[in-house]
């Protein structure tokens, strides 16, 4: 079959990693019917690896050239990334991205705005890296079975947790490693205090779920004060901790989302998803659990990940939002009692978390750790002070759902 009138003449916002991953990636894919015919790039100086005339600093370059049909935003920066993907759907222009962050904070708006300007929005590349799980949520899960979705959704801190469990390093010298391989930015905050994967499960929330949840709604905590002590612990009980992110229906019609460390036995799926890989496990009431595995970080695995949503629009692929137009999606909740793990210095440090019941406590000269219940709610009402204090929080498991 011929699908010549259907190539993709591409617009790319982005040379940085990803972006010339994916240009290398169209070049040398004989199945791929595109073709970069221009590059929006901040700095016109900095030495790039194809000719000076592919290049240009004017966003209207793109979205004004009547050649182009398809752009692709692949920029970190979420505000200008949300201009561009308005303005190319505007001119009739379909948008792959992989901007997780804006994805996640203007859902509603870019939702009406597909409705609107008829032009496609796909987005498989902003979670999971190279693992297809947006596309399979949204085709292979549209039925209303779904029941959780759990997930190693981050890269850079698994890599991190992964170098701190394997080779006894210390949480900077492990940070330090995974700039070094390139799996984690400059500044890491986004990745290892969580607001990655927080984005993350908000938009698969939307395609498993159809539920659109605030990140204002949601507990997270991530990684960074993770400390020998917890190593120790996790170790000696048989567990590994990784940042997990969860969307779990309760209460028969209701959603919780959470992203939190979690210490994860040896017969559940994720506990041997080391380095910078990621793992999903989807799980439904007639089909059980099933696993998804790939590449999270990394510039060539998501560049092919952006390479299958550039093939799906040669097909006129576009998401249909199943689950808000078919069924009635759960709306939020934090009514969850989780099991957790607290790793704390001060008696204030305890006093800041409403536990109900408080099943075991450890003291020794220099911490103190309890292992208790508590309710998601009661963690939300202190998230943003309990992300400042040096402390370390993990869950074990759902307590009551």
């Amino acid at each position: 079959m011929n699908h010549t009138n259907n190539k993709q003449k591409i617009g790319l916002f982005g040379f940085g990693v990803v972006g010339e991953s994916l240009h290398h990636v169209i070049t040398n894919s004989r199945a791929a019917n595109a073709e970069v015919v221009k590059v929006c790039i901040r700095d016109p100086h900095k030495k790039r690896s194809l000719p000076a005339e592919m290049f240009c600093t004017e966003k209207n370059e793109i979205i004004d050239n009547p050649e182009i049909n398809l752009v692709v935003e692949l920029i970190d920066d979420a505000g200008k990334a949300l201009e561009i993907v308005k303005d190319a759907m505007q001119a009739g222009k379909s948008v792959v991205s992989g901007n997780k962050k804006m994805l996640a904070t203007h859902m509603e708006e870019l939702l009406e705005l597909q409705e609107q300007s008829g032009s496609a929005l796909l987005y498989d590349a902003s979670a999971c890296g190279s693992i297809p799980v947006i596309r399979n949520l949204e085709e292979y899960y549209d039925n209303d079975l779904l029941l959780s979705i759990t997930g190693i959704l981050n890269g850079s801190s698994n890599y991190i947790l992964s170098r701190m469990f394997n080779e006894e390093v210390d949480f900077a010298q492990a940070l330090d490693r995974a700039r070094e391989m390139g799996f984690a930015e400059a500044d890491p905050s986004l990745d290892i205090e969580g607001h990655d994967a927080l984005y993350k499960i908000i938009i698969l929330a939307m395609h498993g779920f159809g539920s659109r949840v605030s990140k204002d709604e949601i507990f997270f905590s991530g990684i960074s004060h993770i400390g020998p002590a917890d190593i120790r612990f996790a170790r000696e009980r048989g567990y590994r901790i990784k940042l997990v992110a969860q969307a779990q229906k309760v209460h028969h019609n209701k959603l919780a989302l959470f992203v939190m460390p979690k210490l994860v036995t040896r017969a559940e799926y994720i506990y041997n998803v080391e380095d910078e890989y990621n793992g999903v496990v989807i799980e439904g009431e007639f089909y059980e659990k099933q696993f998804m595995f790939g590449k999270g970080a990394g510039g060539f695995p998501t560049g092919s990940s952006v390479l299958s949503d550039i093939t799906a629009r040669t097909h006129n692929y576009r998401y249909e939002y199943k689950k808000r137009k078919y069924f009635s999606p759960p709306s939020p909740t934090n009514d969850v009692l989780l099991e957790v793990y607290y790793r704390y210095r001060f008696t204030e440090d305890l006093l800041l978390l409403d536990f109900e019941e408080i099943t075991e406590h450890h003291s020794t000269r220099d911490y103190f750790y309890v292992i208790g219940h508590i309710r998601l709610g009661a963690l939300l009402q202190v998230r943003d002070k309990l992300n400042n204090m040096k402390v370390f929080l993990a869950f074990t498991r759902i307590m009551q759902a």
